[in-house]
């Protein structure tokens, strides 16, 4: 793309993120059973959810108990979401009153155990991923009138975005896959005990939380580094219990007190559903500077250490101005049921907001194409009534033709002005041309980003986030439980704001290798890079950030620290390794499986454990692991990274900044607002009012 076509995008989606957070959830997470089928259904007893966020990544451990009120045993299936960039690492399953870690075997062997084991009735339990980001858990036997109890533990790493986190516990299914929804029913009630608790251990200063839709979550803060969110049904043990390193003890499921206030005299609950994600926000305080951390892994006597890399840009990205064109591309299939009024209002809003100067197109897609508006129209207020009307005597149907859609689109683009596509969807490519590479091939041909908005938590993130690495754009996962201002404000200012290009980093001084995203690509204002690698020797380094800015080339540089032994993060590697087996399923997607990619991540889920496409976590008794030759070698991670955790907890926060000498960046950190107009009809100051609502919240200091 063309230095002055990337200086003169700018803000046009408000309304569509507006649409994209409105709408009603179709599916949760769940206890499955076959639907018209004459099993009965178990019961979701309990669901504790423990969020520890910490130098740069979150581990969410999810402890729950299924019941069995009928008289014959039953098998339970347990369907769930995680979140982009979670690696599933651990699943424990009681076993006469003892936890048993699982481990990561190849798919198809890891199912061959699972269930010769419960062909025998023997306990046995099996996570596998079903697709994208879904998975499923599988525990056998839950006999009559009794209980089991399970641990999924999976970590992330966190990102700031212009100077907020935003950390999202995934409940709600997309409704995307219509034979699942045809074959399985859900229950996702809690019959007795829920509770969600969040602690944040934080170098850089917090000014607040917010939990849009969770209001009654109690905000805690316990010092300048601690931060405490909680919340739960009514009379919920665990809260209080659930320790800083994430983990409940055997006992915590039925004893300990809540954090949450309770009406004297009561000790009821009210059971919950697990339809609505859990999404949190938090504030860093403003003026922070730019800044490069650095959290290193170097297990004693070892050669290789791991890294986890972030920089946080200061504000020196421009605004831009100028007309342009913007194609809407919006999907209407039958999955958008319920979304789509709210859609159009969205679109309505967005439209306003176009500059005079501007131009639009608007692109409708289900089992084929519609395009609204035929060529591009100017942007008076007689076009957007008239469009607007047309949107609204339109139903949703159908399939998902998303490439007919796009490959509409981009018909008719003008090479004398600068053009975006605004691409809505909710679901998959399911109808036509599906095939990831023929999208992204399709890209390649325009000189043309591509801003995508992933709505829910089934969409095709890998397909919708690989053209927006292709086109130079961006992929922005929406919940319905996010905070509309927010989200709003943070897309805003990427596209009135110039963006880095090109961006590499290179290393001296200590021998690194295995970088990834070993192509970063670009970077937009508010984001940060975080990067993962390896490591060879210790003492002081150097690096060098190099990228272009609207054509000029920019170049930052930073002091880095490797040490020769440090063993309080031991879950880089499981980040480092997924983060790889990422990168090998995108080249996968766009070549092609070949023998040599597959088997490259079958290695790397088998020696971090890791359940990915091709492997699974099985758990069966501890003398059944050595019947079937299976090494613990999870099992021992597991322990390591526990001690680990308990480690962190009982030390002070650690600050990770390696240019804290020598800053890296002159400015501060962006922020809403900052960095001045790019223009149109609301410009960053205009968003920057919304923040006081932004962040209303419920927060207690403690005494």
């Amino acid at each position: 793309m063309t230095a002055k076509r990337c200086k003169q995008l700018e803000y046009t989606a408000a309304g569509l993120l507006a649409a994209a957070l409105i709408a009603p959830a179709s599916q949760a997470a769940g206890l499955m059973t076959p639907a018209g089928g004459s099993l009965p259904e178990l019961q979701l007893r309990d669901h504790h959810v423990a969020v520890v966020i910490e130098d740069g990544y979150a581990i969410t451990t999810v402890d729950q108990v299924f019941f069995n009120p009928h008289d014959q045993a039953l098998e339970a299936v347990y369907s769930f979401p995680v979140p982009e960039e979670a690696a599933v690492g651990e699943f424990t399953y009681w076993i006469d009153g003892k936890p048993v870690v699982g481990e990561v075997l190849e798919k198809a062997r890891a199912r061959e155990v699972y269930e010769q084991e419960k062909a025998q009735g023997r306990e046995t339990a099996l996570t596998e991923q079903d697709e994208y980001r879904s998975f499923d858990s599988r525990v056998y036997p839950v006999r009559a009138n009794d209980e089991v109890h399970i641990q999924l533990v999976y970590i992330q790493p966190t990102h700031v975005d212009l100077g907020i986190g935003r950390y999202v516990y995934p409940l709600e299914e997309g409704g995307v896959d219509e034979q699942k929804m045809a074959f399985w029913t859900y229950n996702d009630t809690v019959e007795e005990n829920f509770s969600f608790d969040l602690r944040m251990r934080s170098s850089y200063p917090v000014d607040t939380f917010r939990l849009p839709q969770h209001p009654q979550a109690l905000v805690t803060r316990t010092d300048a580094n601690h931060w405490q969110v909680a919340m739960d049904n009514g009379g919920t043990p665990g809260i209080a219990a659930a320790g800083a390193n994430g983990a409940l003890a055997d006992d915590d499921i039925t004893a300990g007190a809540s954090a949450v206030p309770q009406t004297a005299g009561t000790a009821s609950h009210t059971p919950y559903r697990l339809d609505q994600d859990i999404v949190v926000y938090w504030r860093h305080q403003q003026g922070l500077p730019g800044s490069v951390d650095m959290v290193t892994h170097r297990a004693p006597d070892s050669k290789r250490g791991s890294f986890m890399l972030t920089v946080t840009p200061g504000d020196d990205l421009g605004p831009v101005t100028g007309g342009r064109d913007w194609v809407f591309v919006l999907d209407y299939s039958g999955s958008m049921q319920g979304k789509y009024q709210s859609l159009i209002e969205g679109v309505s809003q967005g439209l306003h907001k176009l500059n005079p100067q501007d131009r639009f197109r608007i692109v409708l897609f289900n089992n084929g194409t519609r395009a609204l508006t035929r060529n591009y129209v100017p942007v008076t207020a007689a076009n957007i009534e008239r469009y607007i009307r047309e949107l609204e005597s339109i139903s949703p149907s159908g399939g998902t033709n998303l490439y007919a859609g796009l490959e509409t689109g981009y018909r008719g683009l003008d090479a004398d002005r600068p053009s975006a596509i605004i691409l809505v969807t909710d679901g998959v490519a399911n109808v036509g041309t599906t095939e990831k590479k023929a999208f992204l091939e399709l890209l390649q041909k325009h000189d043309v980003r591509l801003f995508s908005f992933v709505m829910g938590n089934s969409a095709n993130r890998p397909l919708l986030e690989g053209m927006a690495e292709v086109s130079h754009g961006f992929a922005m996962n929406i919940s319905n439980a996010d905070d509309i201002a927010g989200r709003l404000l943070q897309t805003a200012e990427k596209l009135t704001h110039e963006a880095y290009r090109d961006i590499s980093i290179d290393i001296d001084g200590v021998k690194v290798a295995d970088l990834t995203p070993a192509h970063i690509g670009s970077l937009y204002r508010g984001q940060q890079l975080v990067v993962f690698g390896h490591y060879w020797g210790e003492g002081e380094a150097s690096a060098k950030i190099s990228g272009k800015v609207s054509g000029r080339e920019v170049e930052y540089r930073t002091p880095l620290s490797f040490p020769a032994q440090d063993t309080l993060n031991p879950e880089l590697e499981r980040l480092w390794a997924f983060a790889s087996i990422e990168a090998l399923d995108r080249r996968i997607d766009y070549l092609g499986e070949d023998s040599d990619s597959r088997q490259a991540i079958v290695d790397l889920a088998l020696e971090y454990g890791l359940v990915t496409d091709y492997t699974s976590m099985v758990v069966v008794r501890d003398e059944v692991f050595a019947e079937h030759g299976i090494d613990r070698d999870n099992a021992a991670r597991v322990a390591t990274e526990q001690a680990a955790r308990a480690a962190r907890e009982a030390a002070p926060v650690r600050d990770h900044r390696q240019d804290g000498g020598a800053p890296a960046f002159n400015a501060p950190r962006a922020t809403p607002g900052g960095g001045g107009s790019g223009g149109g009809a609301v410009g960053p100051w205009g968003l920057l009012l919304l923040l006081p609502l932004l962040f209303k919240r419920r927060t207690r200091r403690a005494q």
